[in-house]
C-alpha cells in the first residue's frame, strides 16, 4: 500500500517533475552556440570513434562475426550505451539529494521526485544516443527485427536494478558522504570488470566463474546478444536478476521512509 501510496505522489507532481526535467536540459546547454544539438552530437561522435578505429583501424574481431566489418562496433555500442546510463543514473541518484539541498529545505513536495527526475533524464540522454545507434544498425544491416521486443525487457530490468541501489545509497549519502566518493571508484572497477570493451571469453578461467555475480555482465551480455547475434538473451539470469532489484527495491524504500524527515537537517 505505501508503494502505490508512493506512485500517486509521484502522479500528483508530474508536472512538477516535467519542469524539472525540462529546466534540466535547458540549464545543461545555456550558452551554447549550438545549444541541444551537443545532445546528438556527442553519442553521435562515439558512434562513430567506435565504427572507425576500432573497426576500421584496429580490425577487432569476434567468436562467430568474422564477415561483419562492424562486428565490433556493434560490440561496443551495446554494451557502452547502456553502460552510461547505468553510470548516469546510479551517480545522479546517490548525489542527487545533495545536489537539491537548496530546494529540499525551500520547496514541499515529495522527496522521492528528485530520484523519479535524474532517471527520467538518464533515459532521454540513453534514448538520443541508442536512437542513433539503431539508425546506424538500419543503415548497416544489422538490425535484429526478430529479437528486438527483448530490448524493451532488458532495458527494463536494468532501470529496476540501478535505481533499486540508487535510492538507497542516496540516503545513505546524505548521512555518510563518503558513500558517493567511493561508488565512483567502485564503479570505475565494475566497469572493467564488465565485458563491454573486451569479449568475456578471454577471460581467465578463475575469474570467468565470477562474472555470474556481476549483474551488469547479464545486462550487457542481453544487450549484446540482441544487437549482435540477433537472439534472445538469457532470460533466466535477467529474471532472477530482476527479482533481485525488487528485494534491493524494497530495502531502498524503507530506508527512504525511515530517514526521509531527518535529510534536510543533515543538508
Amino acid at each position: 500500500l505505501r508503494g502505490f501510496f508512493m506512485l500517486a505522489k509521484i502522479w500528483q507532481y508530474r508536472q512538477f517533475i516535467y519542469s524539472s526535467v525540462k529546466r534540466d536540459f535547458q540549464s545543461r546547454y545555456t550558452g551554447s552556440i549550438l545549444g541541444g544539438s551537443w545532445m546528438v552530437f556527442q553519442p553521435l561522435a562515439m558512434i562513430l570513434v567506435y565504427t572507425l578505429v576500432f573497426s576500421n583501424v584496429m580490425h577487432n574481431k569476434l567468436a562467430g562475426m568474422d564477415t561483419n566489418v562492424y562486428a565490433y562496433s556493434i560490440y561496443l555500442c551495446a554494451g557502452a550505451l547502456p553502460w552510461n546510463m547505468f553510470n548516469e543514473v546510479m551517480m545522479s541518484s546517490i548525489n542527487v539529494f545533495q545536489n537539491n539541498a537548496n530546494l529540499l529545505k525551500k520547496v514541499s513536495f515529495p522527496r522521492i521526485c528528485l530520484p523519479v527526475i535524474t532517471t527520467i533524464t538518464g533515459i532521454l540522454n540513453f534514448a538520443i544516443g541508442f536512437a542513433l545507434f539503431l539508425i546506424f544498425l538500419l543503415v548497416s544491416g544489422n538490425f535484429p527485427f526478430h529479437t528486438f521486443w527483448a530490448f524493451f525487457v532488458v532495458v527494463a530490468v536494468q532501470l529496476v536494478f540501478t535505481l533499486s541501489i540508487g535510492i538507497g545509497l542516496g540516503v545513505m549519502n546524505v548521512f555518510f558522504r563518503d558513500v558517493g566518493q567511493m561508488m565512483a571508484i567502485i564503479l570505475q572497477f565494475w566497469f572493467w570488470f564488465t565485458p563491454i570493451v573486451y569479449p568475456a571469453k578471454i577471460v581467465p578461467g578463475g575469474l570467468s566463474s565470477l562474472l555470474n555475480f556481476n549483474p551488469m555482465y547479464h545486462i550487457v551480455k542481453g544487450y549484446q546478444d540482441i544487437f549482435l547475434y540477433d537472439t534472445i538473451p538469457a532470460f533466466m539470469p535477467i529474471g532472477i536478476l530482476f527479482v533481485i532489484s525488487l528485494l534491493l527495491g524494497m530495502w531502498s524504500l524503507h530506508i527512504y521512509r525511515k530517514h526521509v524527515g531527518e535529510m534536510v537537517d543533515e543538508l
